[in-house]
């Protein structure tokens, strides 16, 4: 690496006369002669006589080399990095992306995952409590996996998720010769985790400049406070950001993203009554010109049964597409888990009209119904980029399946 400051030059050897010179000379040495003396070298000073013989001079008192103009010597501080390096952030600040190759992705970060992992236990109680209480006094037999269907049908794990859950679960009992309840209850946390694996997947950002996102969902599915969300998570992660209040139906939703904008210090394209097919492409053509990282367009909440309403977030994927080919790079949808197998349904209509690339799953503290994720892996495995558990910041994290089964049942 280059380096920004100078060395300093090392101390010379002593000059001593080649030939019968003794190896110690007496002192005071006789200064230099102007005629033998190298240009680039000064006379020593002439040391005071003593009375008596000197003993030999030391080393140190030899007559030094200076150089021709002395440089003062430099103090040394703490390396800089070079320019255009990518120097990913410690890991103790807790930052969840990991720089590769220039793409950022976000995935857990052990400093804070400790903390998510315990509100998201708090979060899905409600949901493994229904679950857990199967494997309390009782034993391995036809009731317990009865019980263990009803509950994971009450938890809207769906009839294919819950079927696929209860063969593999018996599989793995057979295999381990489980004798225990809470045995079985740890294999189906097992079981769990392999559904939901295909469903574990990072968001990634910096294929593409600016990578567009198209953010879609129901009236109250939390669509705009997850945009705000997501944008610090971005932010945090050095990702400039640039947000398109594409909303323009309902009320107050430009002002609510603008608040967003402003506490995360992001800018926003923004137009009272302005067709939002138009706010979307204005806010990509602004995103390539101020070379941003990323462009979020949040759109008016549908529901997939309002047709003409959902032809409306196609003409904005469209006329996203015409201000850049490759856009939208993704089309996330926001799933409120409180709504059960309809959370399912929205999954399945709005992936059929926009082909969608990732989920936010959110509100899953306070709900019963937490198991929805597990129909949407086996009937509709749309990777989940993010899920919440509450309303602050900090209550929207990245999805991990092993992390969900476990506190699920914790």
């Amino acid at each position: 690496m280059f380096s920004f400051f100078k060395k300093k030059a090392p101390p010379p050897a002593p000059i001593f006369t080649m030939g019968d010179a003794p190896a110690t000379a007496p002192a005071p040495a006789p200064a230099a002669s102007p005629a033998t003396a190298p240009a680039a070298l000064k006379p020593a000073p002439a040391v005071p006589t003593s009375p008596s013989p000197a003993p030999p001079a030391p080393a140190a008192a030899a007559p030094v080399v200076q150089p021709a103009a002395p440089v003062p010597p430099v103090p040394r501080a703490p390396a800089v990095p070079m320019p255009n390096t990518i120097a990913p952030a410690p890991a103790a600040t807790g930052e969840p992306v990991d720089m590769r190759g220039g793409l950022a992705m976000f995935s857990p970060s052990p400093p804070s995952r400790e903390r998510w992992v315990d509100r998201l236990r708090g979060g899905l109680q409600k949901t493994g409590a229904s679950i857990s209480q199967v494997f309390v006094g009782t034993k391995i037999d036809d009731a317990l996996y009865e019980e263990l269907e009803a509950a994971l049908l009450m938890a809207d794990a769906g009839v294919k998720a819950t079927e696929h859950l209860l063969e593999d679960l018996k599989r793995r009992v057979k295999e381990t010769r489980a004798t225990d309840p809470q045995q079985v209850k740890a294999l189906l946390a097992d079981a769990i985790a392999d559904l939901l694996k295909p469903l574990e997947k990072p968001l990634v950002v910096g294929e593409f400049t600016p990578t567009v996102m198209m953010v879609v969902g129901v009236n109250g599915a939390g669509k705009t406070t997850s945009i705000g969300k997501l944008t610090r998570h971005l932010a945090d992660a050095d990702q400039s950001v640039l947000l398109a209040a594409a909303d323009t139906f309902r009320a107050a939703a430009r002002e609510q993203l603008a608040v967003w904008a402003d506490r995360n210090k992001v800018e926003i394209i923004s137009q009272e009554g302005a067709d939002p097919a138009a706010v979307s492409f204005d806010a990509v053509a602004a995103g390539k010109a101020r070379n941003r990282d990323v462009v979020i367009a949040d759109t008016a909440g549908r529901l997939p049964t309002q047709l003409h309403l959902m032809e409306e977030l196609k003409k904005i994927r469209r006329v996203i597409a015409k201000a850049d080919a490759s856009a939208p790079h993704e089309v996330l949808l926001v799933v409120d888990g409180n709504t059960g197998q309809n959370a399912l349904t929205q999954v399945k209509a709005f992936d059929d009209a926009l082909k969608l690339t990732g989920l936010i799953v959110t509100k899953l503290d306070g709900t019963a119904k937490g198991g929805v994720l597990a129909a949407i892996a086996r009937e509709r495995p749309v990777p989940v980029y993010f899920i919440g558990v509450g309303e602050r910041l900090e209550d929207l994290e990245t999805f991990d399946a092993r992390e969900f089964a476990q506190a699920l049942l914790g």
